[in-house]
């Protein structure tokens, strides 16, 4: 079932549509091009803002949670793109051991943990859970609202320390679904021949957004040379800030310079094409997730009246990980919505395949605003197969098809994106 949008779409964006509609041969070959090029992250989940004007991502997520967010329906699409992706690293798999984030207490979390074992079950897997928590000396078993039950197990090195698994269990492909936060675990060390998936380099401890967004600017350049297209309708503008303390107000002087170029780089292209919303950017830690470390800036003004609760919360990161750096990047309003409340599309991919995804719903909050938040509820999208398909014949604007298409091929823009992310940053390049 669609559910029941309601989007304030103008002009450029309908032209968007059309032209992505009308290249849909041209934008397919293209992929696969650079998929011969380029080697997807093994999973990913890509946040979406669509503005009437412009259709951007606004973040990208290389451990992504939420599977259970999925519509049933999109399952054998998960499945099998989960084999493709197992294939390439292990073809002869038979075992995989899966590392969960160590907050168990997370109903929703371990029943995304759930999902992700029943599709890699699906694929002809024995799926195992691997705990990171020291805590975890043995098998522990966890309850789940619908009854079933996850076993957790303590990790264990063998084969005089050169692999990683369970007692009596020797997994060829390690699958994290923690994104390292904290840091690198010690026990991840010299492991050389398994596959751990994804790459360490792209946990939080190492990875930076101001590195993705770096590497969406150049994959966005060629796609929208290809559609004949303005790329900032698809990208949004970014800079970089170092050194920033919100504690101790160090390095905001430089911060509000930044706040300030980007803001004018907003406001020329408003007026280049006539939208009068008003400008606004959001200062994001450089490195995190879960929605921490976020706030919305209109003025660079505000930044010096800022509260104590503000600061605090520009501070500290997931994991309690300490912000210094930040990026400024152009905040996408979303004028979508179910019912009453604001909406944002996520897009779930595994390999280089589109699997789902769900609109993030938020009935306190604003347009301007981050919906990943508390209070937050997730629709499943309805990217079924017919759906993710687009209806050429249609208007532009009129299509749920369409529209899910758009979507799709945004979402693997930033799929892209993260695979030249992955490649630049890679501690041991030669394995490309």
């Amino acid at each position: 079932m669609v559910p029941h949008l309601v989007t304030a779409l103008n002009g450029p964006l309908l032209d968007l549509e059309k032209k992505v509609l009308a290249a849909t041969p041209a934008i397919e070959r293209w992929f696969r091009l650079e998929w011969q090029e380029h080697t997807p992250p093994f999973y990913c989940s890509v946040d979406l803002r669509n503005a009437g004007f412009k259709l951007a991502p606004v973040d990208t997520n290389l451990f992504p949670g939420g599977f259970n967010n999925l519509s049933p329906e999109m399952l054998p699409l998960a499945v099998q793109a989960a084999m493709a992706a197992i294939e390439k690293y292990c073809p002869d798999a038979k075992n995989l051991l899966l590392v969960p984030e160590l907050n168990t207490g997370n109903s929703f979390y371990l029943q995304n943990v759930a999902r992700l074992m029943q599709i890699f079950r699906q694929t002809g897997l024995h799926v195992r859970l691997g705990s990171l928590s020291e805590d975890v000396k043995e098998p522990t078993p966890i309850e789940l609202p619908d009854g079933s039950t996850l076993m957790l197990e303590p990790m264990v090195r063998s084969h005089n320390g050169r692999r990683l698994g369970l007692k009596n269990f020797d997994p060829c492909t390690i699958l994290l679904n923690n994104d390292l936060s904290a840091g690198i675990p010690s026990i991840f060390d010299n492991l050389n021949e398994q596959n751990l998936l994804p790459p360490l380099h792209a946990g939080w401890a190492m990875r930076r957004k101001s590195s993705h967004f770096s590497a969406y600017d150049e994959v966005v350049k060629k796609f929208a040379k290809l559609l004949d297209v303005d790329p900032w309708m698809l990208n949004p503008y970014f800079a970089k800030c170092a050194a920033v303390n919100f504690q101790e107000k160090t390095g905001e002087e430089q911060l509000a310079a930044t706040v300030d170029q980007v803001l004018a780089k907003i406001r020329k292209k408003y007026k280049e094409y006539g939208i009068k919303e008003t400008p606004f950017v959001a200062v994001k830690a450089d490195a995190g997730t879960y929605g921490m470390g976020i706030m919305t800036i209109r003025d660079a003004s505000e930044l010096k009246e800022l509260n104590r609760k503000q600061r605090n919360c520009m501070s500290v990161g997931k994991e309690g990980l300490e912000i210094t750096d930040v990026i400024v990047q152009e905040g996408v309003p979303t004028f979508e919505h179910i019912n009453d409340a604001v909406a944002e599309p996520v897009v779930y991919m595994i390999d280089r395949y589109v699997v789902g995804g769900f609109y993030r719903v938020h009935a306190e909050r604003g347009v301007n605003e981050n919906l990943n938040a508390p209070g937050a509820h997730f629709v499943p999208l309805a990217f079924a197969q017919q759906h993710a398909l687009p209806d050429l014949k249609a208007k532009p604007g009129t299509a749920a098809p369409n529209r899910f298409y758009m979507y799709g091929v945004v979402a693997r823009l930033a799929l892209l994106a993260a695979s030249l992310e992955m490649e630049k940053t890679d501690p041991n390049p030669e394995v490309y």
